[in-house]
């Protein structure tokens, strides 16, 4: 059981980081784009994007 939790913390810290690449990816999208693709600046915001050196 301890290393299903291991491998199951290790895929949720990989969603998270994934989730946060592309919101910050998102965010160099202009408005326009944003909203056709049904996202607000905001919501992606309060996603916490991070961003990459490269």
């Amino acid at each position: 059981m301890g290393l299903r939790n291991t491998f199951d913390r290790m895929i949720e810290a990989r969603e998270k980081q994934a989730r946060r690449y592309v919101a910050g990816a998102m965010l160099n999208l202009d408005d326009e784009t944003l909203a056709k693709a049904g996202y607000t600046r905001a919501q992606i915001k309060a996603q916490g994007p991070a961003v990459y050196p490269f």
